[in-house]
């Protein structure tokens, strides 16, 4: 297996399960975050190419990454249905590289399992055009209880169990803090906030790159 590989069975088989079964409730939040767009699109850890199918056609071309081969098994299937053009590569973001910059990047839902997300972040603003936009939908950090609870599955079995993700990531702070400029951001519950499940708080929400 090369560096530049992914391979998690148990996530994957999991992760597959779960696209297959999500509630319209994370169905509308990815219509969401990706209603608008237009051009050349980066889409980062596709998974099975759940939102593939949601692009809109003002889109012409999405390239997207995910290293995880059991799972970009799944994305090629799904790119070839798509009504948008879509080519699916399995190298890492950190060392993905563009020919042309992109109009638009798309995160949704794994800025929060990716090793160092200040690194992934800063690179996806070097591959947009001046004024492109990210649009993120993330797992993020809660206050209080949540927070605490998120902080202990982090540092026990959360990662291990679900692909390497940490509940617990200022997300939005890595965001600005690599040079975007957020706007129209906003948090939501996909799970009822009695459930202890530590992701069950997300932020979805526009960032663009300084013109």
């Amino acid at each position: 297996m090369s560096a530049s590989e992914v391979d998690n069975p148990f996530f994957a088989r999991v992760w597959t399960w779960m696209a297959s079964h999500e509630p319209e409730s994370v169905k509308r939040l990815r219509r969401e975050n990706l209603a608008g767009l237009s051009g050349r699109v980066l889409e980062v850890g596709a998974g099975t190419g759940t939102n593939f199918a949601l692009y809109p056609d003002t889109v012409t071309e999405v390239v997207a990454v995910e290293p995880e081969r059991r799972l970009a098994v799944h994305a090629q299937q799904a790119a070839a249905t798509a009504a948008v053009p879509v080519t699916v590569s399995t190298e890492t973001v950190e060392q993905f590289s563009a020919g042309e910059p992109f109009d638009a990047a798309v995160c949704s839902l794994v800025l929060c399992s990716v090793d160092d997300p200040d690194q992934v972040v800063r690179q996806l603003l070097s591959l947009l055009k001046p004024g492109g936009e990210l649009r993120y939908f993330e797992h993020v950090a809660s206050s209080g209880a949540r927070g605490r609870l998120q902080k202990v599955a982090d540092a026990t079995v959360w990662p291990r169990m679900a692909g390497n993700c940490h509940a617990h990531r200022h997300t939005e702070q890595t965001i600005v803090g690599a040079g975007f400029t957020v706007s129209g951001a906003r948090r939501e519950w996909v799970m009822p906030a009695w459930v202890p499940v530590p992701t069950s708080e997300i932020a979805i929400g526009r960032a663009v790159k300084p013109a």
